[in-house]
């Protein structure tokens, strides 16, 4: 029988109201997981510089002085024997500036090994990095490998969002975790039922997301969206997200309109009342990206580039999203919405509920 639990422990980089799509990724599974099981989180922050309010979405809210483990044990339950569940959400960055959290890590040992009823879940968004040898990511891979290893040792369970990055944990593991879910990442700004089709919806194009993805669409994507633009019949674009450093031109003389920053709600109502959403990001890393979850989740037709040549977690090319720098057929709205479908359909199958209901099992289970 699976040990009953009402509270745990969430540790992500930072809350609203930073920008934060780790952060905003534990939130909302938190919320869902409170709606569906009665499990409360309560969350600490693993940057001391993160500006917020000790209470978010009515969860209490802590975050470390400093980071380092000393920091971090101060904030961590220390009962003895009282079973407490850390759900982690890791990802280097996010909690050390060259992805090398040797404070968390560190603080993390210290903590699982100093009483038995103490267990550690993580959720991997990331590993660690891999970079050319003129990148300060090569220097830092072999602490960033050896950091994950730790801390896949150190859990009781593991999942991730994508299946190779499941593949390099098991290995980690050394057999501690022969099965370990890819859970692709769900929407951030919502899942809304009652979807019309393209062709009642406004002829928008979206870009949404943070300043690095959208800068990429409009330094390297443009031949790409000049395209899309024309073969769809596009009369708008919204731009949607933090301001950018430069200015955006127009396309095939189509201004774009900057939103700017919108809450979570506004998003899903454009998003809704558009028809595509273009993104510029590696195809082989779509499972996880918000932006294409977002995208799916809204029925959108997803529009990108940077093509591998490898489909890969379930997604084809064509099938669940349409390259914009591929030239072998034109897209229409009648192709365009077999797309649409697809991409929503495969969302349905690892949606924010689904993913509450395995994360739980997981959880709840006993230590391993």
């Amino acid at each position: 029988m699976k040990p009953t639990i009402d509270r745990i422990i969430a540790i992500v980089p930072r809350l609203p109201p930073a920008i934060d799509g780790l952060g905003d990724y534990g939130l909302n599974l938190a919320v869902q997981l409170r709606q569906d099981f009665g499990l409360v989180s309560d969350f600490i922050i693993g940057d001391p510089n993160w500006s917020g309010d000790s209470f978010v979405r009515g969860f209490t809210v802590k975050q470390v002085a400093e980071q380092s483990s000393a920091a971090l044990l101060e904030l961590l339950p220390n009962e003895e024997h009282l079973r407490t569940t850390v759900l982690l959400h890791y990802v280097g960055y996010g909690y050390a500036k060259r992805g090398c959290p040797i404070w968390l890590v560190e603080g993390l040992e210290h903590w699982r090994k100093a009483g038995s009823s103490r267990y550690l879940v993580t959720m991997f968004h990331e590993i660690y990095a891999f970079g050319s040898i003129w990148t300060s990511q090569f220097w830092t891979s072999p602490l960033q490998r050896n950091l994950a290893a730790r801390l896949v040792r150190l859990s009781d369970r593991c999942l991730t969002s994508k299946q190779g990055y499941a593949e390099i944990i098991t290995k980690l593991g050394q057999g501690k975790h022969p099965q370990v879910p890819a859970l692709p990442v769900f929407s951030n700004v919502g899942e809304p039922e009652n979807l019309t089709s393209l062709s009642e919806r406004p002829r928008r194009l979206v870009i949404f997301g943070g300043i690095g993805p959208r800068s990429r669409v409009y330094q390297k994507s443009q031949l790409a969206l000049q395209r899309t633009c024309l073969e769809l019949n596009i009369d708008e674009i919204l731009d949607i997200g933090p301001p950018l450093d430069f200015e955006i031109d127009s396309v095939n003389g189509i201004p774009v309109n900057c939103v700017g920053v919108k809450s979570a709600e506004e998003i899903s109502d454009l998003l809704s009342n558009s028809v595509v959403g273009f993104f510029n990001y590696h195809t082989e890393y779509l499972t996880k990206s918000t932006i294409f979850a977002a995208y799916c989740a809204h029925r959108l037709l997803p529009i990108g580039t940077w093509y591998k040549g490898q489909d890969v977690d379930g997604l084809e090319a064509g099938k669940h999203y349409w390259l914009g720098d591929k030239y072998l057929h034109t897209m229409n709205l009648s192709a365009g919405q077999t797309i649409a479908d697809n991409a929503y359909a495969w969302y349905q199958q690892h949606q924010l509920s689904v993913q509450a209901s395995t994360f739980i099992n997981y959880l709840r289970s006993e230590k391993s």
